[in-house]
């Protein structure tokens, strides 16, 4: 990335503009968090509702008590193990916090991403960055500079081009507020890496009165309805009342003879399906399709993270 466009992105980010820049994990719509209009803008911008927090990107774990009134022991190994990467842990804000990045709570998402661009950017900036997905709500997270592109256009400034996300699904996110670590949204680091951390079983909560990012039941959606379908019922459901043409994601093999079903092949492997999980729905959005349908997945936990983005995704009317 040229240092005249980290220059600029600074530039634009200290007069209370928007900036979009790529993380591991999705590309990010980013605003100074210490200025209200700026943070506003991110929730005009996306149509985002006012209760929902931000997630405060950071350069260092320097910066963790600018942000942070206390930062537990299990947040600190935390940290260590997975910082930089795509964790973000819930603490007790500062006070000087605003309301409008906590969604009104008295805990603060941060995290601090690996992503080259990201970093510099953070570091050029040398403050937190309040940076949600940069598309519209409940739409499909981007994970190229295009998607950004196509899901808000002229609305932001500048948008820094990293190429595609490397994991393609968001952070993990974990409360730490309290006396146990609490997995709010799976991510790829999974409760037994962040287990194996904390010499503890991690629970999930789904339903939790602490709000997060991407809890909302409908997120990471499709505007063509998507449909979840094990392998073993793909019979009955052409059978009875499937919807032509139609798209069908699997992960396995499966034959398909008719030439009203585009079948698309995904990885078997949990890790580089979820780096084409987004792009591909976004692709096959494009095409008109009368539904989309989407082969469920292991119900193992290396795979919790996919799951629930594919729940959320085929929950649109």
């Amino acid at each position: 990335m040229q240092v005249d466009l980290i220059k600029k992105a600074v530039h634009i980010l200290n007069q209370g503009g928007l900036v979009a820049f790529p993380t591991e994990t999705v590309y990010g719509l980013g605003a100074d968090a210490s200025q209200p209009q700026a943070v506003q803008k991110i929730f005009d911008t996306k149509q985002r509702p006012a209760d929902h927090p931000l997630i405060v990107h950071l350069a260092s774990q320097a910066q963790l008590f600018d942000w942070a009134r206390v930062v537990s022991p299990e947040a600190y190994r935390l940290a260590q193990a997975f910082w930089p990467g795509p964790l973000t842990l819930i603490l007790p804000k500062q006070e000087h916090v605003l309301a409008s990045v906590t969604g009104g709570q008295d805990s603060i998402g941060l995290r601090i991403p690996a992503h080259p661009v990201a970093r510099a950017l953070l570091e050029a900036f040398g403050k937190g960055i309040a940076a949600p997905s940069a598309n519209q709500f409940t739409h499909l997270s981007p994970t190229t500079a295009a998607a950004v592109e196509e899901e808000l256009g002229a609305k932001v400034d500048l948008i820094l081009d990293g190429g595609a996300c490397q994991i393609g699904l968001e952070s993990t996110i974990v409360d730490v507020t309290g006396e146990e670590a609490v997995i709010l949204r799976p991510g790829m680091i999974s409760a037994e890496m962040i287990a194996a951390v904390l010499g503890q079983v991690v629970s999930y909560r789904s339903e939790a009165s602490q709000r997060a990012p991407g809890m909302h039941h409908l997120h990471y959606a499709p505007m063509t309805r998507t449909i979840l379908i094990r392998k073993a019922a793909w019979p009955d459901f052409l059978r009875g009342n499937a919807d032509f043409p139609l798209a069908l994601v699997t992960h396995t093999a499966m034959t398909v003879e008719n030439e009203h079903i585009h079948r698309v092949q995904m990885p078997a492997q949990v890790e580089p399906y979820a780096h084409l999980l987004y792009q591909t729905l976004r692709d096959l959005d494009h095409q008109h399709f009368a539904c989309i349908v989407i082969e469920t997945v292991p119900e193992d936990a290396a795979w919790d993270a996919v799951r629930d983005r594919l729940n959320k995704a085929s929950a649109r009317p």
